[in-house]
């Protein structure tokens, strides 16, 4: 699964033009850090997620694969890997990697929604979504996991007539939170669908959403929704 296919929900738009690439230590294959998990080392000396990629020292990336990390995991890939990174054998790999991983680039994701929220980037409310929608106004459409078939049909249709896109199958993306997580996340009770209203806060917010949902197995959608050819900063 790629970031575009994970990505979905957004207005096409241009590439970002430059994005620091970093290496898989498992596949060999180079991708932007933004679409990249990194590895760190703990003081005590264990290997733990940096998802945000500010721990010091040297790191160690790989792509959010989590089929392929288990089975490096099975079969001592990721533990040679990671002495070949990191120069060193002196580490020790939790038990709970795979789920620490998981939990952190959730957390990481839903903290960048609280972040545009509180910046004034965001938008929620049916009807008010509905408006911007049909303005031309929202970057990045997303739906609870609970949200209701009915209600995102009627959102979906709005940003398609806002895009200038009726007759496609575009639709928002259906993110692996159900509305209590996302009120949490955003300090806002009863939060079903959320509009991005800001570009760039739309592509920090797809960054950290790609990861996790790529991660996860979640494709987040059933048609297509993504901004065309677009790298997620995270």
């Amino acid at each position: 699964m790629t970031t575009n296919e994970t990505a979905d929900g957004l207005k096409p738009k241009q590439r970002k033009p430059h994005e620091p690439e970093r290496k898989c230590i498992l596949s060999g294959e180079a991708d932007a850090s933004a679409s990249l998990i990194r590895l760190a080392l703990s003081p005590d000396g264990d290997i733990l997620p940096d998802v945000r990629a500010k721990a010091p020292g040297r790191g160690a990336w790989i792509s959010p694969d989590r089929e392929a990390l288990t089975a490096a995991l099975a079969n001592g890939k990721l533990k040679g890997a990671l002495a070949r990174a990191f120069k060193t054998g002196a580490f020790a790999i939790p038990d709970d990697l795979v789920g620490r991983i998981d939990a952190a680039l959730a957390r990481n994701a839903l903290d960048r929604l609280g972040l545009e929220a509180r910046s004034g980037c965001l938008q929620t409310g049916s009807e008010k979504l509905q408006n911007a929608a049909r303005s031309g106004k929202v970057e990045l459409l997303m739906h609870a996991s609970d949200a209701a078939e009915d209600g995102r049909r009627k959102l979906d249709q709005a940003w398609r007539v806002g895009m200038d896109e009726e007759g496609s199958d575009r639709r928002g993306l259906v993110i692996p939170a159900d509305r209590t997580i996302l009120g949490e996340a955003l300090g806002r009770e009863n939060t079903v669908h959320i509009a991005v209203v800001d570009e760039r806060a739309a592509i920090r917010v797809s960054g950290a959403l790609s990861r996790w949902m790529e991660f996860s197995g979640s494709n987040g959608t059933n048609g297509p929704g993504g901004r065309d050819s677009l790298e997620p900063n995270d």
